[in-house]
């Protein structure tokens, strides 16, 4: 047998009778998710007295199944030694707390010195494969240059129960953000659709109701500025660039936002002499349940150094 191949056992029980095999065997295989159990069987690595399945196939109690696990392929990004703030790591997931500048994932302009690249180096022997690829599991981003909080999973299991809470829209999302001028009403909820802009397929825009994703942000006034507001967002939806979208379209577009925001009158000396070159965005606090313990997890990171000079230079 091939070097790090395992097989694992598993025995229908009267409880998953009649079942379709993947889901009966996603309940008696928690560590695998039921979208890997599903490829698995196509690829004909699970088998039952020898023969092989399909993952529709109706399962009868007591039937004993023999799940051939391959070990996990190479990811194609390259890993790093990036240095990382890490804010909590156990066997199924790792949170960190982003620095400005850092890109999450490898793309076009961006093939490596990413967070996954970092990731990679950090976690190297720890990935258990997520769809059997030996990398870290990407289920949100924030912006590169978006600063704060994002948790990403080193488990199948982890990946599949972070992204079912992500959907659901029940992970706990706080960003503080220093917009233009003073939001009024001082709090309140921006519910609009968000969706590719028509004039610039880079951007987002607030679309009509249908068009896009619907979009949920809950904002208050922390502090008042000059020409400016320090603003909390709580993320009911989680789309992309969506408090940027949203607190322009409000009329309080982000300071230094270079995509959705322009800049005004008195700022451009200040941010200059600050060096303060990134959107006024930072993930504050990540709350959500953890996918395998069950354990309720927060956590919070304090407003970084350039955004802290930015509130002192502004404050009234």
């Amino acid at each position: 047998m091939n070097s790090g191949v395992s097989i694992i056992e598993a025995t229908i029980s009267e409880a998953q009778d009649g079942m379709r095999l993947d889901k009966a065997l996603a309940e008696l295989v928690p560590d695998l998710s039921r979208e890997r159990l599903k490829a698995l069987i196509v690829e004909g690595q699970v088998t039952t007295s020898g023969r092989s399945s399909t993952p529709s196939m109706k399962v009868a109690a007591g039937q004993a199944f023999a799940i051939t696990l391959p070990p996990p392929v190479e990811a194609e990004a390259v890993a790093q030694d990036i240095p990382l703030a890490i804010v909590h790591e156990d066997p199924d997931l790792i949170v960190i707390d982003k620095p400005a500048g850092l890109v999450v994932h490898p793309a076009a302009g961006n093939l490596d010195g990413t967070l996954v690249n970092a990731l990679l180096h950090h976690c190297q022997g720890q990935l258990s494969g997520i769809g059997g690829v030996a990398r870290p599991g990407i289920v949100h981003r924030i912006d590169k240059d978006t600063s704060g909080l994002l948790v990403v999973a080193k488990s199948d299991r982890a990946h599949e129960g972070l992204a079912q809470q992500f959907a659901a829209h029940s992970i706990d999302r706080l960003y503080a953000a220093i917009v233009y001028g003073v939001p009024h009403p001082a709090a309140g909820m921006i519910d609009a659709w968000v969706g590719r802009s028509v004039a610039d397929r880079k951007k987002m825009a607030v679309h009509r109701e249908g068009r896009g994703k619907h979009a949920v942000t809950h904002y208050r006034t922390l502090q008042k500025l000059r020409g400016a507001a320090l603003v909390e967002c709580r993320l009911e939806t989680g789309r992309t660039h969506q408090v940027r979208v949203h607190m322009a379209h409000l009329g309080h577009p982000l300071i230094g936002d270079p995509v959705y925001g322009r800049e005004r009158k008195g700022f451009k000396s200040i941010l200059e002499t600050l060096g303060f070159k990134r959107q006024a965005l930072h993930a504050k606090r990540l709350g959500f349940i953890h996918p395998v313990t069950g354990e309720a997890l927060c956590f919070d990171s304090p407003i970084p150094a350039d955004m802290q000079e930015l509130l002192s230079e502004l404050h009234v």
